[in-house]
């Protein structure tokens, strides 16, 4: 095809630091990472912005790059025409004034978004891929629904953030087929927002053991002290929690259940037999790490992400997004994105319902990860051009 390709973004908000700032700004103005600054390879072509309120980044933006805003998501992948007029779409339906519900699900509008996206490539009888930021939906049978739909129609789909292509402290990442005792993975902050972040740097771990992923039976969450109760029970491994804990460089001194004041713990079991842990500190961490039995011997890690603001781990993410765009490959299986959907799902059920154990039939989600890794950080921290904060306002007169 002539020129670059033409993508519509979709999003719940658009202010300073939202993650339509982190993903879309950065298809607007450039793409830092270690190795470059990069000019964006496609083009933002239309922009919606579900709801504008007083910070709002988004409109201003797009009248400095010339991107046109639509009123409506249909129209916005028209973009200007009577049909499907664009090649990829941004699905960006993180941030925003929705409510929570009763469960403590942030009810993200992400289903109703994309049904109207499936809906005009129906009817204007061509499919485009979608990345979808983060998980699917705020309830699994929602997140069920899109992942049927996409497959009937063809929709090639990547998903997920930026956890996944973290700067790994020291370097670990095992060969496929790697035999895997036992994994938890340590992560801070919201118990549904941030859990899913958790449970990703678990998931981009734990699938490359032998077979690939077998799926999760049952799920639980608990909560205060009943964390370290479920410890000393047995429930979960405490010297991986330890190696996890000692992973993480910026960790303050001290013991983590000293500091946690409201820790709480995703307990899953997979259909293979191997049991996973997600481990969530309210305090002390400000990072994530993951700890695992490989061989009767502990390996950890951390995962670091640059703070204050969306860094260059965003950039890692949106050159993936836009190779997926330009090829309609993904770099990562989708099925990984769908399976911590439903385990995030599920643990939250398991939280409002008495932090009971919660059977989960509906997560026989077995998939085997790609062999080829995604272009991502190799070094333990983030250096060259991924420093540069500014950097990629520097590559503004590549669309002025």
């Amino acid at each position: 095809m002539d020129g670059p390709r033409r993508i519509a973004a979709i999003c719940t908000i658009y202010h300073p630091c939202s993650h339509a700032d982190a993903i879309v700004t950065k298809f607007l103005k450039g793409m830092s990472t270690d190795e470059a600054c990069h000019a964006p390879e496609v083009e933002i072509a239309a922009l919606y912005i579900d709801h504008v309120l007083e910070n709002d980044i988004g409109l201003e933006l797009a009248r400095h790059h010339g991107v046109p805003v639509y009123p409506s998501i249909r129209r916005a992948l028209h973009a200007g025409t009577g049909r499907l007029a664009v090649d990829g779409v941004l699905l960006v339906g993180e941030h925003g004034d929705y409510p929570w519900n009763e469960r403590g699900r942030h009810m993200y509008p992400r289903r109703y978004f994309f049904e109207q996206i499936a809906g005009v490539m129906a009817e204007s009888g061509r499919v485009v891929p979608v990345f979808n930021d983060k998980h699917f939906a705020y309830d699994f049978a929602d997140a069920r629904w899109m992942w049927d739909r996409a497959r009937q129609l063809g929709i090639p789909l990547m998903a997920g953030s930026c956890l996944p292509l973290a700067w790994l402290n020291p370097w670990f990442m095992p060969a496929l087929g790697t035999p895997l005792q036992g994994a938890l993975a340590l992560g801070y902050g919201g118990i549904e927002a941030y859990g899913y972040h958790t449970l990703e740097t678990l998931q981009c771990m734990v699938e490359r053991r032998p077979g690939g992923e077998s799926g999760v039976v049952a799920v639980q969450c608990l909560e205060g002290n009943e964390v370290w109760a479920a410890r000393e029970r047995g429930e979960w491994p405490g010297d991986l929690g330890e190696a996890a804990w000692n992973a993480i460089d910026s960790r303050p001194s001290g013991r983590m259940e000293d500091l946690a004041q409201r820790p709480a713990v995703f307990l899953i079991e997979h259909a293979d037999g191997l049991r996973s842990t997600a481990l969530m500190l309210d305090e002390g961490v400000h990072q994530w790490s993951y700890a695992a039995r490989l061989d009767d011997q502990i390996r950890a890690t951390e995962f670091f992400l640059q703070p204050d603001g969306p860094g260059a781990n965003f950039g890692y993410l949106c050159r993936n997004i836009q190779r997926f765009f330009q090829t309609g490959v993904a770099p990562y299986r989708a099925d990984r994105t769908l399976l911590a959907t439903g385990v995030i799902d599920a643990a939250m059920n398991s939280r409002y319902e008495g932090h009971r154990r919660l059977e989960t039939p509906w997560l026989d989600l077995s998939y085997v990860p790609l062999t080829e890794l995604p272009e991502r950080p190799r070094g333990p921290r983030p250096c060259g051009a991924s420093l540069a904060r500014d950097a990629p306002d520097l590559l503004l007169p590549w669309r002025t």
